[in-house]
């Protein structure tokens, strides 16, 4: 028999916490739609409401009655990632720590880090024009020195900018940047983390990988921002926090003695869609340091 150390229940919730630890771009996307897969649907149908005409009045003339138009988006959770480890007794009973929990955070990381790479690879989803932000094809070389400050900044306010052009709402808004584009920041003094130090925000308030914020934008830094040739050409999103929709749950978890051996086996399903559901809320900058591009 297994024990009690290896009650499926144990394992399922400290799994979840190790999940929610690990994830960056999970902060900036919407969850909104994750309670309706927890009867094991396989998508979502998300509603949406047309817009709405404003006409001119005049008395005695009949009015145009509209009639409103409805749209669906469809959240599929249509990826499926599992794990599964056996961890022999003799390993376990030499060990000075418990291997199975170790273990089980290694592979709540590793799943997290795959989650994570998912979200990040929607930007050629994003529907927000960006002209002057680069493009697939070629990116904006951003310099590091002398004009640096400007140059870096203007990353932002050309953001900012474009997103109050598409009525972006700005309560909220975000951006996930590189550690070469974090390294600017910092030797521009737009944000500084050093200590604990945030200029402009609080790290505890908004999850993992956050390091300030400036000109209306909470920043968090990655390392899975995705890139194009190389990791320096990179695909930063700038949205609002009803841009991309993730929904994601364990479907299984289960644990056992592993047959002609003298071990204990744990293995776990993960289920997880992620879309934009709101690509006009959405903009994604190509950016490289000057002189490294490819």
């Amino acid at each position: 028999m297994a024990g009690e150390l290896f009650r499926p229940t144990i394992w399922s919730k400290n799994f979840i916490v190790n999940v929610e630890k690990a994830l960056v771009y999970k902060n900036v996307a919407n969850t909104d739609y994750e309670g309706d897969i927890a009867g094991g649907a396989s998508s979502v149908k998300i509603n949406e409401i047309g817009d709405v005409t404003i006409r001119d009045y005049s008395e005695d003339t009949d009015i145009t009655i509209q009639q409103l138009t409805d749209a669906q988006k469809i959240l599929n959770i249509d990826q499926k990632k599992y794990f599964a480890f056996n961890i022999d007794d003799v390993l376990k009973a030499q060990s000075n720590v418990t291997l199975m929990e170790k273990a089980m955070q290694k592979a709540a990381f590793n799943m997290a880090d795959t989650v994570d790479k998912f979200i990040a690879g929607l930007y050629l989803q994003a529907g927000v024009a960006n002209a002057n932000m680069g493009t697939n094809a070629t990116d904006l070389d951003i310099y590091a020195t002398g004009d640096g400050h400007d140059q870096t900044i203007s990353v932002f306010t050309n953001a900012s900018r474009y997103l109050d052009e598409a009525n972006v709402p700005t309560v909220g808004r975000w951006v996930v940047i590189p550690p070469w584009l974090h390294q600017y920041l910092k030797q521009a003094q737009i944000v500084d983390n050093a200590e604990g130090g945030i200029k402009g925000g609080d790290t505890t308030d908004f999850g993992n990988g956050f390091i300030g914020n400036t000109l209306g934008f909470n920043i968090y830094a990655s390392n899975n921002v995705s890139s194009g040739a190389a990791w320096i050409n990179s695909r930063v999103m700038f949205g609002a926090p009803d841009a991309i929709s993730f929904a994601g749950q364990i479907t299984h978890i289960e644990t056992a003695r592993v047959e002609k051996q003298f071990g204990d086996m744990v293995k776990g399903l993960y289920v997880y869609g992620a879309k934009v559901v709101r690509p006009d809320h959405l903009l994604t900058a190509y950016l490289a340091p000057a002189g490294l591009s490819t």
